[in-house]
Formats: C-alpha cells, sequence, structure tokens
C-alpha cells in the first residue's frame, strides 16, 4: 500500500534503494508484520519488470492475471514477465505478458478503479482462483498476500523476500479509511495483529477469504488507508474486485 509521499504499493526497479525513491511511477509496498506462507497459493503470482518483482497479482484464467491499476503506469508489455505458483517468486511456471489493460476508469491522481489485467503469452500450469460472489461485510476474516518490503526503512531490509509472506487481516468499517476511499468498490483492511500492514512492492496482490484448499479472492493491494505516513500502522484500502467483476469477465472472454 501506500501514501502518496510512499507512492502506491507497487512498482519496483533494479534496487531497493532506487524502488523507494521513484518518482516517474507509483513504488509499491510490501508485507510487514506477516510471516512466511503457511499453505499453497498456486494462483499468486509476482510480476517482474525488466528481471526484478515489481507488483503482485492473481491469476485467474490460465492467461489471465489480475493486478492494481498503478503497476501498469510507463510500463510496456515487452518490459514484463510472470512467474505464477511458487512461493519462491524466482520459481514457479514462467509466461511474458502480450497485454496491459488498465480499467478504463483507472486514475492514478486521485486514485480510482485501481485494477488492470494482463494477458499472458500461454496458459500457465498453475491453478487459477475465483473470483468471490462478494467480499463480505465487516468484521469477514481475510489473508494478504505478497513478496514486499517487510520493513518500514530500505536500509534496515535491503532486500525483499524470496518466500512469499501472508498475513491474516480482516474488513474493517469503511470510514476507518480516510485517504480518498471510495465506498463501494474499495475495501477497507486492517489486521489484529499490532503495525502489521502491505507495503512497498505488495501493490496488485490478492486479497483472499476462505480456507486452504479452498480461497476466493476478494480485493488487490492498492495504498495506505490513513494519514499516517508508515505502511504498517493503520489500514489499508484494496481495490473490490468483486465489484469490478463485470469488467474483468467481459475483458478476459475476449
Amino acid at each position: 500500500m501506500t501514501r502518496r509521499g510512499k507512492a502506491a504499493l507497487g512498482a519496483a526497479a533494479g534496487t531497493v534503494a532506487v524502488a523507494l525513491t521513484m518518482t516517474v511511477a507509483p513504488t509499491a509496498s510490501a508485507i510487514i508484520g506477516g510471516h512466511d506462507a503457511t499453505s499453497e497459493y498456486p494462483f499468486m503470482a509476482s510480476i517482474q519488470k525488466d528481471g526484478h518483482h515489481y507488483c503482485g497479482a492473481s491469476l485467474i484464467k490460465r492467461d489471465w492475471i489480475v493486478t492494481a491499476g498503478h503497476c501498469t503506469v510507463n510500463v510496456k508489455p515487452r518490459q514484463l514477465s510472470v512467474r505464477v505458483g511458487d512461493r519462491d517468486r524466482t520459481k514457479g511456471a514462467k509466461a511474458k505478458v502480450t497485454k496491459v489493460i488498465a480499467h478504463p476508469g483507472f486514475s492514478y491522481e486521485p486514485f480510482r478503479n485501481d485494477v488492470a489485467l494482463m494477458k499472458l503469452d500461454h496458459p500457465v500450469d498453475a491453478k487459477p482462483i475465483e473470483l468471490a460472489a462478494a467480499s463480505g461485510p465487516a468484521g469477514t476474516g481475510t489473508r494478504i498476500l505478497g513478496w514486499g518490503m517487510t520493513c518500514e526503512d530500505g536500509n534496515d531490509c535491503p532486500h525483499p523476500p524470496r518466500t512469499l509472506q501472508e498475513l491474516d487481516t480482516e474488513l474493517v468499517p469503511d470510514q476507518r479509511c480516510s485517504e480518498n476511499y471510495h465506498r463501494g468498490n474499495e475495501l477497507c483492511t486492517d489486521s489484529p495483529t499490532k503495525n502489521a500492514q502491505a507495503c512497498i512492492l505488495d501493490s496488485g496482490g490478492p486479497q483472499i477469504k476462505g480456507r486452504p484448499g479452498h480461497w476466493e479472492l476478494i480485493g488487490a493491494t492498492s495504498r495506505d488507508g490513513d494519514a499516517d505516513p508508515e505502511c504498517a500502522t493503520g489500514p489499508g484500502i484494496y481495490t473490490d474486485l468483486t465489484a469490478h467483476r463485470d469488467w474483468i469477465q467481459q475483458t478476459t472472454a475476449k
């Protein structure tokens, strides 16, 4: 997640120092306060720009992934590749990206409709995740996943984790999120764990509900949700992918 000063939780670069100071495109956030993944997530994807982890994504068809709209800012398909289906972001099925399609209503300043789709050059050998019928009310238990930075200061954790991180979270009342939050197509999310939330390089990654082996996709990591400049404090904002179901289905059917 991100704030304007931190940028948006997504776009990585060749080194952490560059990633944390990049101004050309929004930067991403990583999971702080999480832990190594305890389950298999065959749908989890690492979008890699020029060979470096850039954003998270979810495999929703064997040749389509869904991510955050801000992960498409200032990038072209030829720069991107994807790794899918392994907790190690350097392993798993590999594919190239042939199409990058941001939501037609996507805006970065201010944030709106922060969702995008990417078409892969071939169907990968990994199991997609189903999009839930609805995200659920406040109090719904969820989980977020990502390979983002695990601390606020990149000098303290200069290398993003290779092993996928997870954090148990929950939907909280809309009024908890205050930064340009859009009721009805975004999810205000917090964690029962103190000082734990998504941060740089987690952008676009999945927010899921359910249980191991029966996960459903409800959201994509978007940005920080309050006025505090630190990622880990307060709630985060996630794009409600269930609210964009029609656009996702229509676009991936082409």
